[in-house]
């Protein structure tokens, strides 16, 4: 067998594993990954319900604060 070191978790990971509830959520994506696809789909509930009790604003709030996201993204995916 070979012994294989992780590299100590940078300050960002650390940050964010120090939060009540993203760290919550970031260790249990670390333990099981199928994690995520409930995040989603509770993310997506909180959506369509947002918009049946508040309407288009509600939707409209949730387009402006993706737009950073995405921005993010298309950078990520555009480096060679």
């Amino acid at each position: 067998m070979t012994a294989t070191t992780l590299a100590p978790p940078g300050p960002i990971h650390r940050t964010l594993r120090a939060l009540p509830l993203i760290g919550r959520v970031v260790r249990d994506i670390e333990r099981e990954v199928d994690t995520i696809f409930y995040l989603i789909v509770i993310a997506l509930t909180a959506m369509v319900l947002a918009v049946q009790v508040w309407g288009l604003p509600a939707l409209v709030l949730t387009a402006v604060a993706a737009v950073p996201v995405m921005f993010v993204f298309l950078i990520l995916i555009s480096r060679p």
